[in-house]
């Protein structure tokens, strides 16, 4: 019996033990047999707080700091505004505000024992059962699933997510009359609005309908309301939508015969390796609601046994996440994410301390929180506080790694290839729901966490109230969802799958091997055969450290066959400053529009050229470091210089540069080296080996089973790349005969001196 099938029936099985009359059932004055706190914090965790603390450094660091917060709020009053604003806006940030310091009191209040705490929970949850029933939909008209205190039901959530904690926390304090009102006139018609009230926002498979099942499904366990807890776990019983709907964001909200509730969401976007579907960006905001309500689970109804689910999955994703950050903790922006966002996120310190105490006491998660220099308050912070009291922490050793994508790990997946402080991020993964990119097997490239070659990210400035709202802007389905955008082949000007997520969500690309064993060489190459009927592609990335050049270098081969003739364009949106170019370009008069749509439309062309060898050389500087691309050239090709900006009225985008190699032809092969070298000091005015160390790049061999590239350094040693095409078993021998000399190996590729 699989874990999923036994969980189903621990569900029914304590919803049928659990029974009463419609009377008793709806009676939700009743206190779970364990007394309150009980969801977050416990009543034995509150006790071994009180006994430590002044013996815990970063846990009583936190509590100060909070305390000061919080009595800086009090002394403020309490605003509960009419709602009217999009994310930025007074309203929103005020109701944003307040639902994060309703939680943070409402644990002071069981830490410090101060009633004030608990009066001034008590009195803005008063004030919201006050408002609450006074409330049509949110005046502002643009999502899909309109809130009532905020413009969407996913804020909604949000409010009552972290709002359940903190009623939790004052819940035997407070009289039964006043729970009676706040459960009444709130929580309850809160609840059934996200739920009943908006299937489409609750019933389906997404980050957002998470927030909505754990906001159900956590006031649900406080007042031991066992239909809500059923809606939150298993969904709706019928949502009365058409199968295949969709919402605003381009995103399904059911199909037919798919499971939907919070255990759906945890079987769905994540893979066995941790990775969810959506993206880091995304599994850093779902993280929360996830793991709050899997120990809230874990404390009321440990028959349930929820963080062994799917193989512990939830606990896996954290370590997955923390491997999808560079060297300064931000996540990579794959799909929809915002740059910058990182591991010090109020929602990875949650992550880090549940994962902490529930997932064995990882010493190596401990040095994470103590960069992060903060703990929940709770009993896992506790935990955590103890563990670098005690000197348990270990570095958290980020090496290559390959997450596979979908729910059983078979829809692609994301490789990041690690070297010194190179760090390459190889995306072939699955449409990622709503928040995907059409992007298949696009790359981006970091050195010592800074972004070398990047990917764009979203187009938002999240709640920055002048940029629409804080919300989405167009130019994210016009310009960062396409293709162009990426550091990806593009054919005839249009993106993969033709820019339809109806289409693009149903493939994904196949891992073709994956090896870090080597520490000379890490690699991964993957295939993508959907994107354009009648086109395959393969690309393959290794990072080669080679005792002949001063750091590893990278190597990317694109292989693409097609059915006819097409216009391949290949872009590198590197970061800096030109340094020097070896074939001869025009820069543009005047500046015009790339393409016309597809994103194209978003590049201006800035300059055009030709290669004046077989190899085209690209240098920059960039934040001290030279880099270097040497590319195959074919005579014909065209090389683009273009920067985004184009057909942006709004500023919307960033201004920032790209080389396109833009070549017609109907199979070819794509074959650069990328290297870091030498260094710029601004203070000393010295510069340091400046210059590539290739002297010759080649396709050396290529049909449908092999490919041989031919490196040649300033020094004149030879070394060759050979790959295996169709066969990428491990096991495999291969013999290889190139012009007069006979290459043998075993395994999907192999790296040697060519004198070997």
């Amino acid at each position: 019996m699989t874990t999923k099938i036994k969980i189903v029936f621990i569900v029914i099985g304590f919803i049928v033990l659990s029974c009463k009359d419609e009377t008793t059932k709806n009676n939700n004055d009743q206190v779970s047999n364990q007394g309150h706190p009980n969801l977050i914090l416990t009543k034995a965790g509150v006790e071994k707080i009180k006994s430590q603390l002044g013996s815990i450094p970063i846990f009583d660091k936190t509590l100060q700091t909070t305390k000061e917060d919080i009595d800086a709020e009090i002394a403020l009053g309490i605003d509960v505004p009419i709602p009217k604003d999009f994310s930025g806006g007074y309203t929103h940030a005020r109701h944003k505000r307040n639902f994060l310091i309703l939680q943070k009191a409402g644990a002071l209040f069981q830490i410090l024992e101060e009633e004030k705490y608990a009066v001034y929970v008590r009195d803005m949850l008063m004030a919201y059962a006050k408002l609450y029933p006074t409330l049509p939909v949110h005046p502002q008209t643009r999502s899909y699933a309109r809130g009532k205190i905020f413009w969407q039901c996913l804020n909604d959530s949000n409010w009552l997510v972290y709002t359940a904690q903190a009623y939790d926390c004052i819940y035997e304090w407070l009289s039964e009359e006043e729970r009676h009102v706040l459960e009444n006139e709130l929580f309850i018609p809160f609840a059934n609005f996200i739920s009943e009230e908006n299937p489409q926002f609750f019933n389906r498979v997404h980050n957002h309908s998470t927030w909505g099942n754990v906001a159900v499904g956590m006031i649900a366990l406080v007042m031991d309301h066992d239909e809500l807890l059923e809606k939150a776990l298993n969904g709706l019983k019928t949502d009365n939508l058409k199968a295949g709907m969709k919402d605003n964001d381009g995103g399904f909200i059911k199909v037919e015969g798919q499971k939907v509730g919070f255990l759906a969401n945890v079987d769905e976007p994540f893979s066995p390796d941790g990775y969810y579907t959506e993206g880091p960006y995304y599994q850093r905001y779902a993280m929360y609601p996830f793991l709050i309500f899997a120990e809230a689970l874990h404390h009321v109804k440990p028959e349930l046994k929820i963080f062994e689910y799917k193989e512990g999955v939830l606990l896996k994703s954290v370590n997955a996440l923390i491997n999808l950050s560079d060297a300064d903790g931000e996540f990579f922006p794959l799909n929809d994410g915002q740059k910058g966002m990182s591991y010090y996120s109020r929602e990875l310190v949650t992550a880090v301390d549940i994962a902490y105490h529930f997932g064995g006491n990882n010493p190596e998660l401990l040095s994470i929180a103590k960069k992060q220099d903060r703990v929940l308050l709770d009993d896992a912070g506790l935990a955590v506080a103890l563990g670098i009291k005690e000197g348990k922490d270990k570095p958290f050793e980020k090496k290559s790694i390959n997450l596979s994508d979908g729910p059983n790990g078979d829809q692609g997946g994301v490789g990041v290839l690690r070297s010194e402080d190179l760090e390459l991020v190889f995306k072939y993964a699955g449409q990622g729901l709503s928040h995907g990119h059409y992007d298949k097997l696009s790359f981006s490239l970091y050195e010592d966490g800074e972004e070398v070659i990047q990917d764009y990210g979203l187009v938002r400035f999240v709640n920055i109230e002048q940029k629409g709202g804080g919300n989405y802007l167009k130019e994210n389905k016009t310009w960062a969802k396409q293709t162009i955008a990426h550091n990806t082949v593009i054919q005839n000007e249009t993106s993969h799958f033709e820019g339809k997520y109806e289409v693009g969500s149903k493939h994904h690309s196949e891992l073709h091997f994956y090896d870090d064993i080597n520490s000379q060489v890490q690699i991964v190459s993957a295939k993508e055969t959907n994107a354009y009927p009648g086109t395959q592609m393969l690309r393959t990335f290794a990072i080669i450290h080679d005792k002949d050049f001063e750091k590893p270098f990278i190597l990317d081969i694109l292989q693409v066959n097609s059915d006819n003739e097409n216009q391949y364009d290949l872009p590198y949106y590197y970061l800096g400053q030109i340094m020097k170019a070896n074939f001869q370009y025009t820069v543009l008069p005047e500046l015009k529009p790339l393409g016309n749509s597809n994103g194209y439309q978003h590049l201006w062309k800035e300059a055009t050229g030709k290669p004046s060898s077989h190899n085209s050389k690209f240098s920059w500087l960039n934040k001290g470091n030279f880099y270097t691309i040497t590319t195959i050239s074919d005579a014909q090709d065209d090389l683009i210089m273009a920067r985004t900006g184009a057909k942006d009225p709004d500023f919307n985008l960033r201004r920032e540069p790209s080389l396109i190699i833009r070549r017609h032809a109907q199979n070819t092969v794509f074959a650069s080296v990328i290297e870091s070298h030498g260094n710029y000091n601004p203070v000393s005015e010295f510069a340091v080996n400046t210059y590539s160390s290739i002297s010759n790049l080649k396709v050396i061999y290529n049909d449908e089973n092999y490919t041989a590239i031919q490196i040649e350094d300033v020094s004149k040693k030879v070394k060759v790349l050979l790959l295996a095409n169709k066969d990428a078993s491990k096991l495999s021998e291969h013999i290889l005969k190139i012009e007069d000399k006979e290459y043998k190996w075993t395994g999907p590729y192999n790296y040697k001196l060519k004198s070997e």
